[in-house]
C-alpha cells in the first residue's frame, strides 16, 4: 500500500493499485480485512437514469471480488432522503438484475440495513464511490470499505438537472426552431 496525497500521516487511509494502475481509497483496520475464499462486495445506490458512469463502478466494485451485491433504493427510502428519481423501484431494480457483473439486487429501504446486510451476505468489502468517502468509515469495523473514483462528465443529478431545462415552453421553442430551420432548409432544396 501507498499513501494517498494529503493522507501521508492518517493511519487509516491509503490507496491501493487495482487493474490498470486505478487509485483506490481505502479506510479500514488491517486487522479487519478478512482474505475468506470468496470475497463479496456490497455497494448501494439509486441508480437513477442507468448510465456508463454506474455501469463502469459496478464493474470495478466486481472487480474487487467474486461476488457483487447491489442494494437499490426504493422509491419511499428515496422520498425519506428527498430524492425523487425518473425511473421507478422495480425497473431500476430490473435493471440491475440484468447488469452482468451483477451477482445479487436486492432492495435498500433504510441507512440502518448496511450493517446487517454486511452480516446476512458475509461481506468482505463495502465499496461507494468517492463522493461519499467518509460517509461509511464506521462500516470498517465490519468489512473493508473502498471509495472508488467516479466516471469525470456524467451523473443522473446533471442529465436530470438538463432534463429540467427541458419543460413544456421550452420544447415549444425548440420545436419553433426545428420548424423555422425547416422552411430555410426547403428555400435552398
Amino acid at each position: 500500500m501507498v499513501a494517498l496525497a494529503g493522507f501521508e500521516n492518517h493511519p487509516v487511509y491509503a490507496i491501493r493499485l487495482v487493474e490498470a494502475n486505478e487509485r483506490v481509497l481505502i479506510h479500514a483496520s488491517s486487522e479487519r480485512i478478512s482474505e475468506s475464499m470468496t470475497k463479496v462486495v456490497l455497494t448501494y445506490g439509486t441508480f437513477d437514469l442507468f448510465h456508463v458512469g454506474h455501469l463502469r463502478l459496478l464493474k470495478r466494485l466486481r472487480g474487487l471480488g467474486d461476488r457483487l451485491i447491489v442494494g437499490v433504493s426504493t422509491d419511499e427510502f428515496n422520498r425519506s432522503k428527498g430524492k425523487q428519481t425518473i425511473i421507478g423501484f422495480p425497473e431500476r431494480i430490473e435493471i440491475l438484475q440484468n447488469v452482468g457483473c451483477v451477482d445479487l439486487a436486492i432492495p435498500e429501504s433504510s441507512w440502518d440495513q448496511k450493517v446487517e446486510d454486511i452480516h446476512t451476505h458475509g461481506v468482505s468489502i463495502f465499496g461507494m464511490g468517492d463522493d461519499w468517502t467518509g460517509k461509511f468509515d464506521h462500516l470498517s469495523e465490519d468489512c473493508e470499505v473502498v471509495y472508488l473514483p467516479r466516471t469525470e462528465g456524467v451523473s443522473s443529478t446533471d442529465l436530470k438537472r438538463m432534463l429540467k431545462i427541458l419543460d413544456r415552453s421550452h420544447v415549444a421553442d425548440l420545436k419553433k426552431a426545428l420548424d423555422l430551420i425547416g422552411s430555410i432548409v426547403e428555400r435552398f432544396d
